[in-house]
C-alpha cells in the first residue's frame, strides 16, 4: 500500500504574518487622552538656531534644537538673487512659504485619514507677493516682507462634496502655520553682543 509523504513546517523558516501598522487614529488616541488629563503635557517650545560656519554673508545654516542639543534637521539657506544671492540655495522666503504648504498638506491628509477619506492626490500651491525695494532699503515707503499670500489646495478623492467641504474647513482650522499667520503672535528680538560660548550660544560682552 502506497503511503503519502507528510511535510512539516520548519519553525526556523516559517515567518509570522507582519503586524499591521497602527492607524493614525490609534497613534493619536493616547496623545489626546494625555493632553486631556494633563493639559501642561501638550505645551511645547520649539527652538531653531543658526549653526553657520562659513563667512559668506549670503549663506547660512539653521538647525532644530531639542533639550539643548542639536537635532538631526538642518537647512542651508541663501539670500534671494533679487537681494544679491547666487540662487543656488532656497531663500528664507522659500522656507517660510514651504512651511505653510507642508503644514497645510499634512493637515489635509491627517484630517482626511481621520474622516476615512483616502485622497488619490493632494496638491498645495502657495504664492506670495513681495516688493524688494523694501528689504533693500531703496524706498522707505515700501513695506518689508510679503504683502499678500495665496494658497490653493486641490484634492482628488472619492467622497461626497459635503464631506470634502467639512474636510477643507477642519484642515483650515487645524493647520498650525496657517493659524499662526492669521492670528500672529507677539514677536520679540533680543540682540546679544559677543562671541559664542562652548555651546555655540552668544555670550554677553
Amino acid at each position: 500500500m502506497a503511503t503519502t509523504p507528510t511535510t512539516t513546517s520548519d519553525p526556523a523558516t516559517t515567518s509570522a504574518a507582519p503586524t499591521p501598522a497602527p492607524t493614525l487614529r490609534e497613534r493619536q488616541a493616547p496623545l489626546k487622552a494625555r493632553y486631556q488629563d494633563d493639559p501642561s503635557s501638550a505645551h511645547l517650545t520649539t527652538t531653531v538656531r543658526s549653526v553657520t560656519t562659513g563667512t559668506e554673508p549670503t549663506r547660512v545654516r539653521v538647525a532644530t534644537e531639542r533639550q539643548g542639543e542639536l537635532a538631526p534637521h538642518a537647512w542651508d539657506v541663501g539670500a534671494h538673487p533679487m537681494a544679491g544671492g547666487d540662487g543656488e540655495l532656497a531663500c528664507s522666503g522659500d522656507l517660510f512659504l514651504a512651511s505653510l504648504a507642508a503644514c497645510q498638506e499634512i493637515t489635509v491628509r491627517m484630517v482626511a485619514a481621520a474622516m476615512g477619506i483616502a485622497p488619490r492626490s493632494v496638491t498645495v500651491t502657495v504664492e506670495a507677493d513681495m516688493d524688494f525695494r523694501g528689504t533693500m532699503g531703496v524706498d522707505p515707503e515700501v513695506p518689508v516682507g510679503y504683502r499678500a499670500i495665496r494658497t490653493e489646495i486641490a484634492i482628488d478623492a472619492d467622497a461626497p462634496e459635503d464631506r470634502l467641504q467639512r474636510l477643507a474647513q477642519r484642515a483650515e482650522r487645524y493647520c498650525v502655520v496657517n493659524a499662526t499667520l492669521r492670528q500672529p503672535p507677539a514677536v520679540t528680538t533680543t540682540f546679544r553682543v559677543g562671541g559664542p560660548d562652548t555651546t555655540g550660544r552668544p555670550t554677553d560682552a
